[in-house]
Order: C-alpha cells, then sequence, then structure tokens
C-alpha cells in the first residue's frame, strides 16, 4: 500500500471516525424533519361498526365503498413518500349513525395497509376532505338466474344437446331498493362452448357407460358459477344456490345411426279442415319413395338419425312416423310434415326407467334421486327436440309433398349437407 494512502486512513483517524458518525446522524435528524405535501388518489373507503340491519348503497360485501377518495396529507417525507393508494385506505366509523350524514376526514380516519407504517407520528395534518354517507336499509333476496343456450363452437365431434339445470338462484344481501331491482331483471348466464376442448369430453366420456357413451356430461367448473354484479360488487359474485353443483353442459357423440325399419306415413287433418275435402277418399299414393306394406303406407329407403343417442333410439324406432299436416283451405296445395311420436309419455318413462336401473354411470349418479329423474326426462324432451332424419352421408333428409286431387304425393327434395 502507498505511503499516502497509508497516511490518508490512519492519519488521526478517531477525528476522521467522529466526523462520520456525525454527519450521519445529521443525515438522519434532517431527513426525520424533513416535511411535504402529497395528494393520493383513488384511496378506499371502509366503513365499520354499521347499525344491524343497515348498509350504504355501493357498498362491497368486504365493506368498502365503490366510491374512491383523494387526500392530500402533509408529513414526514420519507413516510409520505410511501403512502399510495395501495398501502392506506380511509376508516369510517358508522356507529350510531342514522339516515344521511356528513363524514369528515381527518389523519384518526387513515389506516395503514402496511402495518411498518407509522401514520400516528408520521402524518401531521390531512387536509379537509369529507363526503355524504346515507344508510338504508339491508336486506336479503333469492333472484333468479336463467341459464341461457351457450354460445361458441362445441369441440369437433361433439353436438350440444342441452344445458342442465335452466334456473338457479344467487342469495344476494344489499340495499334494499338494488336488491328489488335485481329481482326485476332477468339475470341471465351464458357458457361459451369455445372454452371446452374436445380432449376434455374425451376423457369424460372414456369413463362414462351411460346411452352406451353418445352422452357426455361436463360439470360446470366452479370457476364458471359466478355472477357479475357490479352494483353490488366490484368483482363476481358466487352463485350460493345449493343446485348449482348439479349445472353441467350434455354433449352428444356426433353420429348417425341407422332406423332399423320403414318409417309409417299418416296424414292429419286439423279439425277445422275444409268440408268439401273428405279424408275418407285422401290417400298417400306410392311411389318410388312410398311403398304399402300391410296396408300401412311407409318410407322405405333406408334413413338414419342424428341429434339423439342409441338407447333413445332403441327406446322410439317402433313409435316414431313421418305425419302430414292437410291445410284447412282446400286452395293449399303444398303440404307441411313433421317427424312425430307416438306415446311419448310412456316411452319417457321406458328410457328414464332403463337408465334409472344403471347405476354405473358415476357422473349422473351423483345426483339424487328426484333430481336424477327430473334431469332424465329432461334430456329425453331434448332428443325428441332434436332427432332428426337424416342419409348416412349426414345429408338432411326433406320431403316435397303435393296434393292432386284426392292424392297426395311424396317426393324427396334436394338439400345441402347438414352440418
Amino acid at each position: 500500500m502507498k505511503e499516502w494512502i497509508k497516511r490518508f486512513l490512519f492519519y488521526k483517524w478517531p477525528r476522521k471516525c467522529l466526523s462520520l458518525i456525525a454527519a450521519v446522524l445529521v443525515w438522519i435528524v434532517v431527513n426525520q424533519s424533513l416535511t411535504t405535501t402529497k395528494t393520493i388518489d383513488n384511496l378506499s373507503v371502509r366503513v365499520v361498526h354499521l347499525p344491524p340491519g343497515k348498509t350504504i348503497e355501493s357498498m362491497q360485501p368486504n365493506g368498502l365503498l365503490q366510491k374512491k377518495l383523494s387526500l392530500t396529507i402533509t408529513g414526514n417525507k420519507q413516510l409520505i413518500d410511501e403512502l399510495n393508494s395501495n398501502t392506506l385506505e380511509v376508516v369510517v366509523d358508522a356507529r350510531d349513525k342514522r339516515g344521511e350524514w356528513i363524514a369528515d376526514i381527518t389523519k384518526q380516519n387513515l389506516h395503514a395497509l402496511n402495518p411498518t407504517l407509522d401514520l400516528h407520528r408520521g402524518v401531521h395534518e390531512v387536509a379537509k376532505a369529507n363526503f355524504i354517507i346515507k344508510l338504508t336499509k339491508l336486506i336479503t333476496e333469492k333472484v333468479p338466474i336463467i341459464i341461457t343456450k351457450p354460445i361458441g363452437e362445441p369441440p369437433k365431434g361433439y353436438q350440444f344437446i342441452d344445458i342442465w339445470p335452466y334456473q338457479l338462484y344467487i342469495t344476494v344481501s344489499g340495499p334494499e331498493d338494488l336488491v328489488k331491482d335485481l329481482k326485476t331483471r332477468n339475470l341471465k348466464l351464458t357458457f361459451n362452448l369455445s372454452d371446452i376442448s374436445k380432449a376434455q369430453l374425451d376423457d369424460i366420456r372414456q369413463y362414462s357407460s351411460s346411452d352406451t357413451k353418445d352422452v357426455v356430461s361436463f360439470l360446470v367448473p366452479n370457476a364458471w358459477k359466478q355472477l357479475p354484479l357490479p352494483t353490488l360488487s366490484e368483482t363476481p359474485i358466487p352463485i350460493n344456490d345449493p343446485d348449482v353443483k348439479y349445472l353441467r353442459i350434455d354433449f352428444l357423440r356426433y353420429e348417425t345411426l341407422l332406423l332399423p325399419s320403414p318409417v309409417p306415413v299418416n296424414i292429419y287433418f286439423p279439425p277445422q279442415f275444409n268440408a268439401s275435402f273428405h279424408p275418407q277418399k285422401t290417400h298417400i299414393a306410392n311411389t318410388s319413395l312410398v311403398e304399402t306394406r300391410n296396408g300401412v303406407k311407409m318410407i322405405t329407403k333406408p334413413l338414419y338419425v342424428k341429434g339423439v343417442s342409441e338407447l333413445f333410439l332403441n327406446v322410439i324406432q317402433d313409435m316414431m312416423a313421418i305425419t302430414i299436416v292437410v291445410p284447412p283451405s282446400p286452395e293449399e296445395t303444398s303440404l307441411k310434415w313433421q317427424l312425430s311420436f307416438m306415446q311419448t309419455q310412456t316411452l319417457e318413462d321406458r328410457y328414464v326407467h332403463t337408465l334409472l336401473s344403471d347405476a354405473s354411470d358415476e357422473k349422473i349418479y351423483e345426483l339424487q334421486p328426484q333430481i336424477r329423474e327430473k334431469y332424465l326426462r329432461n334430456r329425453f324432451r331434448q332428443y325428441i327436440n332434436h332427432c332428426q332424419l337424416v342419409h348416412f352421408d349426414k345429408k338432411a333428409f326433406d320431403l316435397v309433398i303435393q296434393r292432386e286431387g284426392n292424392a297426395i304425393l311424396l317426393t324427396e327434395k334436394e338439400t345441402e349437407n347438414s352440418q
């Protein structure tokens, strides 16, 4: 070490150490004595000790008001520099308050969210600030929620059948006017099918045996079971209906199923049909599409169905027919048709009984017996609505029906491929 460095470090070193300590002490004292003023925006306001049965409009479940406050605070510079909307909030005591009143904000209303901040010693003054608080009646009500048809597209290879249950309730507490307003509105909850992956449904289908593995019930995750109600909460509120645990979206494996027998064709005459048109003389003409077998008109061309499960088809296959509706006016020569089902209540009972006796489907068997039966009956009715006649290539089957005198002629209509 060079001689001059040694002299610099060790010459009169006690004095140098004392000077350094003194400088540090002076810096600390000066720093602690510096005063500054700062305006802090977007401060949260928390109201405590509300009278029983009372609340404040726009108050969140955590006691914070939606309204934010700006305060101008004077105090120790080191402390003030650390204060912001994330480290500080305003607390207002509503004890013994009634109706509408003015809250005056002083340093006693400040609360540090960081326990290391000493507001009592560091804050000298808060510029005058106040705001009006109005107490209102607190009520608790059950508000209905309609579960709407989902948006988006189902995963490839699957068809959306239905969502169940259709309606739930959310029990909320809040200002009387706001809660009553929610009850008069139709609260809706809509899911997006695009948020469900094919891998998820494939995995569920792998471990399900109900309906010959055609049906996949996607149990809605808890993260989806919440509703945004901005007038009551800044964050979505979880749906607290006990039945929310049953919430599911049903999918059908997208396949066509061969009808094992020809489809009968019959005619329906509305009660108000024209008297000049004689039901006894009206008949369906035999064509390349229609044959008479054992006195019954039938479409013998091989047809398929889509939108239903194999079990459903097994239950209803002998009780379905094409019904031609005769218009009341004889001038109308173009007729409509529909796929109809006989003894639907008996078929529904048979379908439900078959599945209720099968406890192998764990996903459905989680339901209580009465709820499970209701769920299965709802599924059967959805199949009735979704059942559609198609060709092997999924091209929709459609008819052109004309009346010529007393004869009804059926020809097949060319349609685009159905998706």
